[in-house]
């Protein structure tokens, strides 16, 4: 993985600001920004918050728990947490414009003190993170990005206490072949890594973890990206996050990404894994 390549697909100035300026252009000046109004604007998953719900749910996530988002992106899902359950959120991203766009958010919705926001690699995460220290992490659709899979999963391993619970929601490599490039994860085969499930399986007790929930989701997947399809063809779908952060090349690569999952070169999986203790 070429860590400069990815934080180059993902990197652009003035992300919260545009973030901010999609929001009040469809909820007016004066709106209150909140993690929940700014939900359509900042989950940058496929199927936006509903995804990050998902993962709440399967952490089953309690007041006062510390938290590592792996690959937080602007952070929509961190303050999701935060604000939602009362959880203490540390979020790490490789891309430098991620990063302060998710410190610029937080600030507006209030929750600075509640939110950490570090740059650095999901495969050495920075010295903050310390060994056994936190309750639950969660990754959405990162891995993608990753090569060296097994280093990912260690990495969550030695970060989370024993007992500890992983969540992921991961795009894996389907029968039918690699995707169709662009897509918002990679503009090329070059920076695309994906694994086929039995995979990813395997990676995770390689790395030590116990799988509690394994679960194909790309049924569900798959319809709500025709909901999706037939609205970027009616031309009234609203801007969301992957538009803001990708721009002009936004279209073709959630068509992409559509057509990916609906010819079988893309499996969509959750899973929810925990650290024996």
């Amino acid at each position: 993985m070429n860590t400069a390549s990815v934080a180059q697909h993902y990197g652009s100035a003035g992300i919260a600001d545009r973030v901010l300026a999609a929001f009040r252009e469809a909820n007016g000046p004066d709106a209150a920004v909140t993690p929940e109004a700014l939900a359509p604007f900042d989950h940058f998953h496929g199927r936006g918050v509903a995804a990050t719900q998902e993962l709440a749910t399967q952490l089953a996530l309690h007041s006062g728990e510390r938290v590592l988002d792996i690959g937080c992106g602007i952070g929509g899902p961190a303050r999701w947490f935060a604000a939602k359950f009362g959880a203490e959120v540390t979020g790490v991203d490789l891309t430098p414009e991620f990063c302060a766009a998710a410190e610029a958010l937080n600030a507006a919705t209030g929750l600075s003190g509640r939110i950490t926001i570090l740059n650095g690699s999901a495969l050495a995460l920075p010295v903050p993170v310390p060994d056994d220290t936190f309750d639950a992490a969660y990754s959405q659709n990162v891995i993608m990005n990753i090569a060296d899979k097994r280093q990912f999963y260690r990495e969550a391993f030695r970060a989370l206490r024993p007992g500890g619970r992983l969540a992921l929601s991961n795009l894996c490599a389907g029968p039918s072949g690699e995707p169709y490039f662009p897509v918002p994860w990679a503009t090329t085969r070059d920076m695309s890594f994906l694994a086929a499930p039995d995979e990813m399986r395997a990676d995770l007790l390689a790395a030590g973890f116990e799988i509690a929930d394994f679960r194909d989701i790309t049924a569900q997947t798959r319809e709500a990206q025709r909901r999706t399809r037939e609205r970027i063809d009616k031309g009234d779908m609203p801007k969301i996050a992957v538009d803001i952060i990708m721009g002009e090349r936004a279209s073709e690569m959630q068509r992409n990404s559509i057509r990916t999952i609906e010819d079988g070169r893309g499996l969509a999986i959750e899973a929810l894994v925990r650290k024996p203790g």
